[in-house]
């Protein structure tokens, strides 16, 4: 099978800067649209600001909204394509976790709601003023980027640091994780989420990762609620589902492989367990996706 396009930060180069890349959205769609023409993924951080324009942004198969002030991030290994009208403008940037982190020791990107996890919400919609900051710091990061001034990584990691704080502002309290106020909470959680992308092929079931994180299968539910409002079943289901529908949007067909790959021998079964969580047929899903 064709696996998910991984777009890496290497196919991105630039002179001196092979761990960011900053452009003006309009040029990334002229000159990139050919990888993203799909669902895809990357191995990088990404922010994305409309200034102009309208259209959907799906992200991990759901659907955002794309209209000016809409700001985007999105973390490493998350599926995305984005259908956009022609007047769309706006800037767009990504780095590597090592081009922040090793900067700022002490600032974590995962500490940014945004970035907590695969279940932050990936965008916030400002208002014209909001907007008129965020395009301040973007320009920024594009200017210095294709500067040759001296010092010029140090200023693209500082007005990156700036966005991403005032970001964190501009992000809705009720959306903050309740781990803001209880970091024992948030990394357990966290420690959960890296477990089942490790196991979640042989693994589908919490008490085996209660296990792992050596708590109690109560203790691990009142994490995972306390942090996403679901309980530990429904997050390792959901990480399956991704992963059946980035297949399904990408081979359109033998079902039963796919399923088989995900660990279930009976296709009936995870045809149910599909529906179940989703709404729709693993081949109803497939369709939507046939003539991308």
């Amino acid at each position: 099978m064709k696996p998910v396009h991984i777009l890496k930060i290497s196919e991105f180069r630039h002179e001196g800067s092979e761990d960011i890349h900053a452009n003006t959205l309009e040029n990334h769609l002229a000159t990139r649209h050919k990888d993203i023409a799909e669902p895809h993924s990357h191995n990088f951080y990404l922010a994305i600001l409309f200034i102009k324009g309208h259209g959907r942004h799906e992200i991990d198969f759901t659907d955002y909204e794309v209209k000016p002030g809409a700001l985007f991030f999105l973390n490493p290994g998350q599926t995305h394509y984005w259908e956009l009208s022609a007047d769309t403008e706006g800037y767009i940037f990504f780095h590597t976790r090592d081009f922040f982190e090793a900067w700022f020791t002490a600032n974590e990107l995962r500490s940014f709601p945004f970035f907590y996890s695969m279940h932050s919400k990936p965008v916030v919609y400002l208002n014209q003023e909001e907007l008129t900051e965020a395009t301040h710091y973007f320009k920024k990061i594009l200017e210095e980027f294709t500067t040759d001034k001296a010092w010029k990584k140090n200023a693209i990691l500082c007005y990156i640091n700036l966005l991403y704080v005032q970001a964190t502002r501009w992000f809705d309290e009720d959306i903050l994780p309740i781990a803001e106020n209880n970091n024992g909470y948030y990394q357990r959680f966290r420690q959960f989420e890296d477990l089942i992308e490790t196991h979640f092929v042989t693994e589908k079931s919490p008490g085996f990762y209660a296990d792992k994180l050596a708590i109690t299968l109560r203790h691990l539910n009142r994490i995972s609620q306390n942090i996403t409002g679901k309980p530990a079943g429904d997050i390792i289901a959901g990480r399956i589902v991704l992963e059946a529908q980035k297949e399904l949007a990408l081979h359109r067909g033998n079902f039963k492989k796919i399923a088989e790959m995900l660990g279930y021998e009976d296709y009936a079964y995870f045809s149910r367990f599909f529906k179940n969580n989703t709404g729709e047929t693993p081949s109803a899903f497939a369709k939507r996706y046939t003539n991308k």
